[in-house]
Order: structure tokens, then sequence, then C-alpha cells
């Protein structure tokens, strides 16, 4: 039930096209770490947020690449005594560069191209729970929004997945 749930959400995000608006991204991320601390009280996590900059993005979409980026920072590192998360951002001319960073089990990153795929999974589903199709449903939004996205990481010592948004010109007009 929850891959055909997945599958569906990643169908739907095919063809979507972002309603963009000004997001307070600093207070989107947040929300959503509130939440986790809520949801993983058990788990001992400690928080690195950085100051986010507002970016040019559709909300909704937005959120569900937040959510899925902690959500796997959270599940991948959840074997640690304690998790170490931090959230950053670069503003650049052209960007932002969105980043997130974990100390959990990390990947081997000649297989990060992978990572993007409907299906396609770097760890056994025994050891992390999933189907393969968050990062992929991620990388479709980013997409929707004209970013980019990837993933570094050393097998054993945790991740880092980044993405961009690109910043809205204004057009002068004579």
């Amino acid at each position: 039930g929850e891959m055909i749930d997945d599958l569906l959400a990643y169908s739907r995000n095919r063809n979507a096209k972002p309603t963009k608006s000004l997001i307070n991204s600093h207070d989107l991320v947040l929300s959503i770490l509130n939440e986790f601390k809520e949801s993983h009280p058990q788990q001992k996590i400690s928080w690195e947020l950085d100051l986010i900059p507002d970016c040019m993005a559709d909300s909704r979409m937005l959120r569900l690449v937040w959510e899925n980026l902690i959500s796997n920072a959270v599940k991948y590192s959840s074997k640690k005594e304690k998790t170490l998360i931090r959230i950053k951002a670069d503003e650049r001319k052209e960007e932002v560069i969105f980043s997130i960073h974990d100390n959990g089990a990390g990947f081997d990153s000649a297989f990060a191209n992978k990572l993007f795929t409907v299906f396609q999974r770097l760890h056994n589903r025994d050891e992390f729970p999933g189907y393969g199709i968050g990062l992929a449903n991620v990388a479709r939004m980013i997409q929707h929004h004209e970013g980019r996205i990837w993933g570094e990481s050393v097998l054993g010592e945790g991740a880092s997945f980044y993405f961009s948004i690109p910043k809205e010109h204004q057009h002068k007009y004579a």
C-alpha cells in the first residue's frame, strides 16, 4: 500500500507545474524540524540550522523536498548513537544552493546517479525501510523548478544532499 501511494505521488508530480511564490525557507525548514523533533523523541538528534534565504518556489513542492531530505537524513542516521544533521544554504548570483548533511550510513558515491531513479536503492530494505521512490520524486520537483540536485557521500561517514533553486530575475521594460 505504501509503495502504491509513493508511486501515485510520483506519477502526480510528473507534469505538475509549480505555482511559485516567495517562500520563507528558514521558517519552512524550522517547522519541519519541529515536526521531526516531536515525531522522533527517542532519537538523539543535534540539529544545526544556518539562516536559510527566501526563494521563489512552489510551497507544496518545496515542503515535500525538505520533508523527504530531512526524513532520509533522520532515517539513515538512526543507527548512530548521536545524530548530527546540518542544514545550510549558499546564495549565489543565479541560484540558491540548499544542502543537508548527516553523519549516517552514507553511500558509495560511485552510484550517486542511481539515487534519483525510481526503485534504485543503495541500502538493503531490511537495514533501512523504503521503496526507492522518494529521491526520484524530489528530483522531479527540483527539475520542475529548473534547479539541480545531487548527492555526495563516503560509505559509513554520512551523506550530503544539495539542490538549487534559480533566482527569479526582474525584467525591466523600456
